[in-house]
C-alpha cells in the first residue's frame, strides 16, 4: 500500500512527520508519499515558493525509509485538487495498488464539499488522522452514511481494494502550527525544536518568512493530527498548518 499526504508544508515540521510516521507504522504502508501543493483552492496562498518548499520537504524526509516526495502538484499548472492527483498517480501506478489518502479530522468532517468526493474514494481509501480518543460522531448525515457504508472493521480490509474504505488512525497529538513557526521566524524568534534543523536552515537562509505579511497570515496547515481542514478536493490531510 502507498500513502499520499498532502499539504502546502509551508513550512514542513514535525507535527506533519510524527502523525506521517504513525500512519506508516500503523498500516504497514510500502510508501508515504508527500506532497506539497502548488496553487491553494479558498484559502491563502502558501508563503514561500513552490521550490522552496519541495526542497524543505526533502530535507525533512532525507533518510526516513519509505518517506517520499512526490511533486506532480507543483509540476503541474492551476488548482491542486485531489481528484487530479489520484487520476495522475492511477495512470502511473496503475488500478490495482491500494492508496491511502490521509486527511485530517476537520477535513474529513467537509469531506462531501471537495471537489468530486466519491471519484476521490473511487481511486482510494481515506485514512482519517485523529487524536486518540476522539469521538468518530459527524454532523452531517451524508457523511455519517458514507462512513457506516464504508468503514473497516480492521485495517486489513485496506490491502483487500485498491480505493473506497474509510480508517480511522490514532495518531500523535503535537500542537505544532506552520503559521506559528512563520510567525516566530518573523518576528525574530526561534522556532527551534518545532521542525528539522535542516528545514530551519533554509528557512532563515532564504528568509522566506520576513514582514508582517507572513506573520499575519492565516493558518494554512497546522497539524494537531485531527486538524485543519484542507481547501476543499485539495490532498492536504490536515496537517497542523499544512
Amino acid at each position: 500500500m502507498i500513502g499520499l499526504f498532502g499539504g502546502t508544508f509551508d513550512p514542513i515540521h514535525f507535527g506533519h512527520l510524527r502523525v506521517g510516521l504513525d500512519v506508516q507504522q500503523a498500516l504497514g504502508l510500502e510508501e508515504l508519499r508527500f506532497l506539497p501543493l502548488n496553487v491553494a483552492v479558498h484559502r491563502e496562498q502558501p508563503a514561500a515558493g513552490g521550490a522552496l518548499r519541495r526542497e524543505m520537504v526533502r530535507v525533512a524526509i532525507a533518510g526516513q525509509p519509505g518517506f517520499r516526495l512526490d511533486d506532480r502538484e507543483l509540476s503541474r499548472s492551476g488548482h491542486s485538487y485531489t481528484v487530479d492527483t489520484l487520476a495522475s498517480l492511477r495512470e502511473e501506478l496503475g488500478r490495482e495498488m491500494p492508496l491511502c489518502l490521509l486527511v485530517g479530522g476537520d477535513a474529513f468532517n467537509s469531506f462531501l464539499d471537495w471537489h468530486r468526493p466519491r471519484d476521490i474514494l473511487s481511486m482510494a481509501h481515506l485514512v482519517v488522522m485523529q487524536r486518540p480518543g476522539a469521538q468518530t460522531h459527524h454532523r452531517d448525515p451524508a457523511l455519517r452514511d458514507e462512513v457506516q457504508a464504508r468503514r473497516c472493521g480492521h485495517m486489513a480490509e485496506l490491502e483487500l481494494a485498491p480505493a473506497g474504505r474509510i480508517w480511522f488512525q490514532d495518531v500523535t497529538q503535537l500542537e505544532i502550527s506552520s503559521t506559528r513557526i512563520r510567525r516566530m521566524l518573523a518576528a525574530g524568534r526561534s522556532p527551534r525544536f518545532l521542525l528539522p534543523d535542516a528545514v530551519l536552515d533554509l528557512a532563515r537562509r532564504e528568509d522566506c518568512y520576513a514582514g508582517r505579511q507572513c506573520a499575519d497570515s492565516a493558518d494554512s496547515d497546522g497539524r494537531p493530527p485531527a486538524a485543519s481542514a484542507a481547501a476543499p478536493g485539495h490532498t492536504n490531510t490536515g496537517d497542523t498548518d499544512a
